[in-house]
């Protein structure tokens, strides 16, 4: 069984019963990578990551998740990267946290199922005016298939697929295993896809019909596995020694239809602030509004009045974003003004223009024993000293856990406090070019406010 890391699993406090609706027919695998059913110890307690479908919790499971967070843990609650949530602070009562959790149907189909529920869809699916597709049925056909089938079972924790339906709203410089993005064809929805890349950057390498997209995914993964050697836990890597011609070569062996060559496509990348603020849905007369926690953190009563506020002015659902950021769907326009004004009483950033509202920043030393600065702490002091935002990333150390692309700028810390400085080129691999070395939160503020400058005046 292929495994991400060579880290033992902590051990739950006692054996954990889980509801009549699991099927457990296999073990949770060693892993470091924390989920619902493993509790991944760091500096500031264990981490228990709630993987979402869709990105979309209830008012009612984002109440449970509220409580335990506040009972069993330090009720501190993180909006990840790929639209899910992740409690931290957990205490030695792993059981009493897990348990309401998967009662309130925030767990997998099975337990081995809890690893590869990683389907991130764009946080607009089914509600977007420029979707190709509502991607919602599909979706619920391939998380259903990766957990059922016990052979899928065997993907790596980290091995990931993403759903695009042709929103405005969508990630789509985080890379992927797998990727799909719907499009229109004389008149018919057919998926791209893409191996080991994104659809911003990378090209596609061919198509199917909409209605052959799970058939796809199923013949992508199980090729997959059967090419791998056990340290191919990603794509790439495999790619790195299978060429990409002869993967392409035996799927469509696989496939009841041709593949659709794609030369020329591209997919258009949106306006990546469109998760703050308000904007139209596909149905007359309603909104979503997005809102950011700084730097992607919650508490307890910050995530209950969100599960209130959905109840009275929208849906009764949340959806969380891969800008570690919320939306609340399906608000009467006429109502905007005032869910805005709610949403910021809770602390949450609803103007593009807020400078901490574009700023990431992973755990820190705070929390992590691999980072360098404490750098939630410095993400918020070099907000203050910026008249205009910018998107910054501020990594404790070279994993970039806080975002799976690459930032416009990036600060890598080397110690506490001092961080070198990286410009996004896609010409350089990593981060980008280095610019500057071991500098201040106060010089990094002064450097980036003169290059803005400077760019004004051009």
């Amino acid at each position: 069984m292929r495994a991400t890391c060579n880290s033992a699993l902590p051990a739950l406090d006692e054996p954990l019963t889980l509801p009549p609706e699991l099927s457990v027919t296999t073990p949770v695998r060693p892993t470091a990578c924390p989920g619902l059913l493993r509790i991944v110890q760091a500096l500031d307690g264990g981490i228990c990551r709630i993987k979402l479908d869709g990105g979309v919790i209830t008012s009612t499971q984002a109440r449970s998740v509220a409580d335990v967070a506040q009972r069993y843990a330090s009720a501190v609650i993180e909006a990840t990267n790929r639209g899910n949530l992740q409690i931290r602070g957990v205490g030695p009562n792993h059981r009493a946290l897990i348990e309401p959790l998967l009662a309130a149907g925030l767990g997998p189909a099975t337990a081995a199922g809890d690893d590869v529920r990683n389907l991130m869809l764009s946080p607009s699916a089914g509600i977007d005016p420029q979707m190709q597709i509502d991607t919602r049925d599909l979706a619920r056909q391939i998380l259903s298939s990766v957990q059922s089938v016990p052979r899928l079972a065997e993907l790596s924790a980290k091995f990931a697929v993403q759903l695009d339906g042709g929103e405005a709203l969508a990630m789509l410089e985080h890379p992927h295993d797998l990727w799909l993005s719907a499009f229109d064809h004389a008149g018919q929805a057919f998926l791209a896809f893409g191996l080991a890349g994104c659809p911003a950057h990378n090209r596609a390498l061919g198509a199917v019909p909409v209605a052959q997209g799970h058939e796809l995914v199923m013949a992508v993964l199980t090729l997959f596995l059967d090419l791998a050697r056990p340290e191919h836990t990603r794509m790439r890597h495999l790619l790195g020694e299978v060429p990409v011609e002869r993967f392409i070569e035996q799927l469509a062996e696989r496939l009841s239809v041709p593949l659709m060559a794609l030369p020329q496509w591209r997919r258009n990348v949106p306006a990546t602030a469109m998760h703050i603020g308000t904007y139209p849905q596909h149905k007359s007369g309603r909104v979503y509004i997005g809102a950011v926690p700084a730097l992607g953190r919650l508490d307890a009563a910050t995530l209950v009045g969100l599960a209130q506020l959905a109840d009275t002015f929208a849906s009764g659902v949340v959806r969380f974003t891969p800008w570690q950021s919320v939306l609340l769907p399906d608000v009467r326009l006429e109502d905007a003004p005032l869910v805005t004004r709610q949403l910021q009483a809770l602390g949450l950033f609803c103007d593009v223009r807020e400078p901490l509202a574009r700023l990431i920043a992973c755990t820190g030393a705070s929390a992590c024993a691999k980072g360098l600065a404490d750098t939630k702490q410095d993400a918020r002091q070099l907000a203050t000293l910026l008249s205009q935002p910018h998107t910054i990333h501020l990594t404790g150390c070279q994993r970039s856990c806080a975002a799976a692309h690459v930032a416009p700028v990036t600060l890598l810390a080397v110690a506490p406090g001092h961080y070198d400085l990286y410009l996004r080129a896609p010409e350089h691999a990593g981060f980008g070019v280095l610019r500057e070395r071991n500098l201040t939160i106060e010089a990094a503020g002064a450097w980036l406010e003169a290059r803005q400058r400077s760019n004004t005046d051009d």
